[in-house]
């Protein structure tokens, strides 16, 4: 999947243990207030967290019954998962308690069948899912769905093909796609909808030619200092070294960019005392930018890190196990 690069310059290093230090520290700082603003984000973080630890080849630095554990308290009778245990079900929740059971062999932990009855009881006429029952309907829940139910071994609960006519439809002019149709081009949602295809085998659904001009909007995102950014004229960002180079990664474009100059970027949002990246260089660290930093290093084949899977943002380890190699 990833295509490894030479250095001609070699970039700092890569403070790896202080990165296992700094996740397994964030469930126990219970006694600051950020803990609980951040309530809502618990089993995202845990995703997260696990995720980047698997990359740095350290599986084991969280415990595997707490974390089931943790798991299993946020599944509603309805299948779902929220993202604490007094939270509502929502997609974006269903797939990280999925992925995080994946990678650490436990899917027999929860109940399967009632999560793929949640699941695609979300899909629309269209083709879309909404993201839980309230209904907002985006590209990123067609993504998230199909991945849950993917992994499930129950795509065929669900109207693939009418899932992946919606996401054709979100393509725009300049290449990239949207939440919908005719919404703006961006890093993120260009991920989620390639991931679509991509996992589903229909990514020759697109033109040579109409992948080539969505490759070249994602390299056009890269700027003169090395980073990334998710659509034009904003600020580079450490979370789209995942989120554009996945997608030129599954497009099979990564060498569209300057990976040299990526990765002395990307390193350089190391807190190099406590461990962890930033969004950018100088700004607090958080585990969700650790980890798209570390996918990202990972998909260029830098510093000695576990092999990632452009479309499920899990070690290929796991995926291979799940999915068989591609």
């Amino acid at each position: 999947m990833a295509t490894a690069v030479t250095f001609t310059n070699k970039p700092e290093e890569l403070f790896v243990d202080k990165h296992v230090k700094y996740i397994q520290s964030l469930d126990t700082r219970k006694d600051e207030l950020e803990y609980w603003l951040t309530e809502h984000l618990r089993l995202n973080g845990v995703y997260w967290g696990l995720t980047a630890l698997h990359l740095l080849g350290r599986p084991d630095a969280l415990p595997r019954d707490e974390t089931i554990k943790f798991v299993q308290s946020c599944q509603h009778e309805n299948g779902g998962f929220g993202a604490h245990p007094s939270h509502d079900a929502h997609l974006l929740y269903t797939l990280s308690a999925i992925q995080i059971l994946a990678m650490i062999d436990a899917l027999d932990a929860v109940d399967t069948e009632a999560c793929a009855a949640y699941v695609a009881g979300l899909q629309k006429p269209s083709g879309v899912f909404a993201g839980d029952e309230w209904g907002e309907e985006d590209t990123r829940f067609v993504y998230t769905a199909l991945q849950t139910l993917k992994i499930l071994n129950k795509l065929d609960r669900v109207d693939v093909e009418k899932a992946v006519d919606f996401v054709l439809r979100c393509q725009n002019y300049d290449g990239g796609f949207g939440v919908v149709p005719g919404a703006e081009s961006h890093s993120g949602q260009i991920f989620t909808c390639v991931g679509v295809l991509s996992m589903t085998n229909n990514l020759d659904r697109m033109t040579p030619a109409s992948r080539d001009q969505l490759a070249g909007w994602l390299a056009q995102r890269q700027l003169p200092n090395g980073g990334l950014n998710g659509r034009p004229e904003k600020l580079e960002d450490v979370c789209y070294s995942w989120w554009v180079l996945s997608s030129l990664a599954m497009l099979g474009k990564l060498h569209w960019i300057d990976q040299n100059k990526l990765v002395g970027w990307i390193l350089s949002c190391q807190d190099e005392v406590r461990g962890g990246l930033a969004d950018r260089k100088g700004d607090a660290v958080d585990v969700f930018h650790t980890v798209f930093g570390l996918a990202g290093l990972s998909l260029v084949g830098w510093g000695g890190l576990k092999e990632v899977d452009p479309i499920y943002c899990m070690p290929v380890e796991t995926t291979k196990r799940l999915f068989g190699p591609k």
